[in-house]
């Protein structure tokens, strides 16, 4: 009698435990639907490269048998970093491929576009790939979490430096029209106060322009000594390399999501680059600093099997790397228990987590107050063969 009752209370739980999983969208006992917008097409296709590292990152874990027992099935649609096209994938992820949650969309203005949609289908949206402010603000995104360093916080640590090196300077910003670019101009504003409008000068530039080439001409006629670049790196690249046709011998700094060698320092010229600054939260792969580094020996290994024929000097693989790691610990964390509300929730209790890739000293640490996941960086130079990276760790603290 009492096995019978061991018996029925046993097939209760499993019953119960089931009916709790088909509740949940893109949960299954085998498996877990999560779902990516990326621009692997169009004018911010190099930075998309961060949804085919993270597709290869998810393969791996796949391959050494998923998380808890389940297999990823991540489903990544390319927008061409065009909202209307984000939108039409977004509601597809949700409505069609009843995904789990969103996890790495890139682009600021494909991410703008949805955010509402995916806030009323009460689905989170994890380590977006964009460090846009508004995205940190918990009140008007709760079920967000960003996946960068933000624009503000980047964008007052090159005033900073800029103001230290370069004090009696005027500073040029080219800037991309959207949240993005705007972000960096208002971080100057901020920290620079009354003083900005006599020490910068700034022009924008629409992702639909063929070529900035007329901008970094006026820029270098103001007289300014440093040039500050807030875009993507197809432009970042045109920017540095009609700077130095011109023979504009300026500062150059260039923002985080442009800091790649292969996307933007090797179309722009490496030679035509020495010099340029970028702020960064990882180790940089031509580093000889880190060729018996565990973390990156590692990273070289898994781009051989399953990015083979790459350009490993692309930093954008190694951010989709960064973010793989990231979810296996945030499904980690989440146990059998993959409600979208505790995945939210384990998103934002990330508690000194290393990864193996990021410089020493960055960790990602989250709170349920806070939205962001990387609130660090360091600053690096390119010397013409690689990065070098120079002065201490920075965070929204110390900028």
């Amino acid at each position: 009698m009492i096995a019978k009752w061991k018996i029925a209370i046993a097939l209760a739980v499993l019953l119960s435990g089931s009916a709790s999983a088909a509740e949940e969208p893109g949960i299954s006992a085998t498996e877990i639907k999560i779902g990516g917008v990326f621009p692997f097409s169009g004018p911010a296709s190099s930075i998309g490269l961060v949804g085919k590292g993270l597709i290869a990152y998810v393969q791996s874990l796949n391959d050494r048998g998923g998380v808890n027992g389940r297999k990823i099935n991540y489903i990544a649609y390319d927008d061409s970093y065009s909202p209307p096209k984000a939108v039409e994938h977004v509601r597809k992820l949700v409505e069609s491929d009843e995904v789990s949650f969103m996890f790495g969309q890139l682009g600021t203005p494909g991410i703008s576009a949805t955010a509402k949609y995916l806030r009323a289908k009460g689905v989170p949206s994890i380590a977006i790939v964009s460090g846009s402010s508004k995205f940190t603000d918990v009140a008007n995104y709760p079920l967000t979490t960003t996946g960068l360093v933000s624009y503000d916080t980047e964008g007052k640590i090159y005033a900073k430096y800029l103001t230290k090196t370069l004090p009696n300077a005027k500073y040029a910003i080219l800037y991309q029209n959207d949240d993005l670019g705007k972000d960096y101009v208002n971080a100057f504003k901020a920290y620079l106060g009354a003083e900005y409008d006599r020490k910068v000068v700034a022009a924008s530039y629409e992702v639909t322009e063929p070529t900035i080439d007329s901008q970094v001409t006026n820029l270098k006629s103001s007289g300014a000594e440093a040039l500050v670049i807030a875009g993507t790196p197809k432009f970042a690249a045109q920017a540095i390399r009609q700077a130095s046709v011109i023979g504009w011998k300026a500062t150059i700094i260039i923002n985080f999501p442009s800091a790649s060698v292969g996307g933007t320092l090797a179309p722009a010229g490496l030679d035509k680059s020495v010099g340029v600054i970028a702020g960064t939260t990882y180790k940089d792969v031509g580093d000889e600093a880190w060729k018996n580094d565990p973390g990156m020996q590692a990273y070289k290994s898994f781009f051989e099997k399953y990015l083979s024929g790459a350009d490993i000097t692309n930093g954008s693989y190694l951010v989709g790397y960064q973010q793989g790691i990231l979810l296996e610990q945030i499904l980690k964390q989440c146990g059998n228990d993959l409600s979208r509300k505790n995945i939210l929730a384990q998103a934002k209790n990330l508690k000194n987590v290393i990864v193996p890739v990021a410089l020493p000293g960055i960790e990602v640490s989250t709170s349920e107050n806070s939205n962001m996941m990387w609130t660090q960086m360091r600053l690096q130079r390119w010397t013409g063969t690689t990065y070098q990276l120079f002065g201490d760790v920075l965070d929204a603290k110390s900028e």
